[in-house]
């Protein structure tokens, strides 16, 4: 992937269109209950929360925004691979996949996206010291 956010040069087909707005839809409508449902069980929720305002952010480039939303997504729903209820474990298959699809699109999550984060954190009762190290 460039700077740019493209992964070689190819515009979004309008099939990645449409499924991108659908994911950011679902996104903007369950993330900060997803948030509020596991404060203090999610040790990522800074980076998730960092992600989440890059995602939404206009000037975050399309294929980047492709990437968040779909970890975004497979971090909120509710039935995945591992069930987020098993403890000690259920949440590592979240944390992997947004993890590395925040490794990969690092470069365009900005200081402002951690500054929001913090502050959305900080309003929902989270301590953000604790949340992680986004």
């Amino acid at each position: 992937m460039d700077e740019s956010g493209d992964l070689d040069g190819r515009a979004l087909v309008p099939l990645e269109r449409i499924r991108r707005r659908a994911d950011e839809g679902y996104v903007r409508r369950r993330f900060w209950d997803k948030v509020r449902r596991t404060l203090g069980r999610v040790p990522f929720m800074k980076k998730a929360a960092a992600a989440y305002f890059c995602a939404l952010d206009p000037a975050t480039p399309a294929r980047v925004k492709a990437v968040l939303l779909g970890a975004l997504a497979y971090f909120i729903v509710p039935a995945d691979m591992i069930p987020d209820i098993i403890a000690g474990l259920g949440f590592t298959d979240d944390a992997s996949v947004i993890l590395a699809a925040i490794s990969v699109v690092s470069v365009h999550i900005k200081d402002r996206h951690k500054e929001q984060a913090r502050q959305a954190l900080s309003t929902t009762g989270a301590d953000p010291a604790s949340a992680d190290d986004a």
